[in-house]
């Protein structure tokens, strides 16, 4: 059954909150509210050390459920304002605990991956978009704001090489250490900003690991300038080939229209279409917030 959460009940705080955020070795545990936390300093084949914050919900009775999961990028901004760069959170663990106490979604864990720091462009952008940037792509890239050339001072397309780690590496130790429901419907990917952009490729790259995908002020443009931009229309092109069965997977959009959220909202729109034509409707697109069986 899916249940759906209309925006009121959206995680607070939710903007590009984990924009400039940095991966730090030996975090510092987040303070949390509601449930607890456990952290992981994760040593990966395809990515090298991350911290892991695993949040776990308090369950109201003795009843042993397995958990869904949502795994969330930029995850050293979730839990707690104190140890954020910004002093700002998600408030993830008294939003979702909130809505697992009135029974609005299953009882869900979260599992908070840190960024790569100066590695989060390179992590975040989708590698199948970057093969297909022509020379004149890069160059007008380069032009406006960032260098996307492999080498230049900027950027490594590293993506691809994330997703191998949260499906190959972090996912199966998830599944043999927690109770967990282990297959695509229980299993969901969030983030905003780059971290929104991530997660719509992940779901298009792993539909058989990932049932849903939460992606919040996505960053589309790819710069800070929309006006000629190539890159928007390059994600389009993708996801036209790529996206998912809507029979049994859910996807989630939102957006603001101040700062930076100012750019999304023409090309939310040819999002939109594009996965209107893909076959998402009001049941696994419009509105609701985590599409939860």
């Amino acid at each position: 059954m899916l249940f759906f959460l209309k925006k009121t009940l959206i995680f607070s705080s939710i903007l590009v909150y984990g924009f400039f955020a940095v991966n730090e070795m030996q975090a510092q545990i987040p303070f949390v509210s509601k449930g607890k936390i456990i952290q992981w300093n994760f040593h990966s084949k395809n990515i090298g050390d991350r911290n892991i914050d695993i949040w776990m919900p308090d369950v109201m009775d003795d009843t042993v459920i397995a958990l869904q999961v949502l795994y969330m990028n930029d995850g050293q901004m979730l839990f707690d304002s104190g140890i954020t760069w910004n002093h700002l959170e998600w408030h993830a663990d008294e939003s979702l605990q909130n809505l697992i106490d009135e029974g609005k979604v299953p009882p869900t864990m979260i599992v908070g991956i840190y960024n790569g720091g100066s590695n989060r462009h390179s992590e975040f952008f989708p590698k199948k978009v970057y093969d297909n940037m022509n020379d004149s792509v890069l160059i007008w890239c380069r032009e406006n704001g960032r260098d996307y050339s492999v080498g230049g001072p900027e950027f490594e397309p590293l993506s691809d090489a994330y997703l191998k780690f949260i499906v190959e590496e972090l996912k199966p130790r998830i599944d043999s250490t927690f109770f967990v429901k282990k297959d695509a419907s229980h299993t969901f990917i969030g983030g905003s900003s780059m971290g929104g952009l991530i997660s719509m490729y992940a779901i298009c790259e792993y539909p058989q690991v990932f049932g849903g995908a939460m992606c919040f002020s996505t960053h589309w443009p790819g710069v800070w300038k929309t006006e000629q931009n190539p890159i928007p229309q390059l994600i389009l092109n993708y996801m036209e080939n790529n996206l998912p069965r809507p029979k049994d997977h859910c996807l989630y959009f939102d957006l603001g229209d101040k700062t930076l959220d100012a750019l999304y909202p023409p090309i939310q729109a040819q999002v939109d279409s594009v996965l209107h034509d893909g076959g998402f409707n009001e049941k696994n697109l419009d509105y609701p917030i985590l599409l939860w069986r």
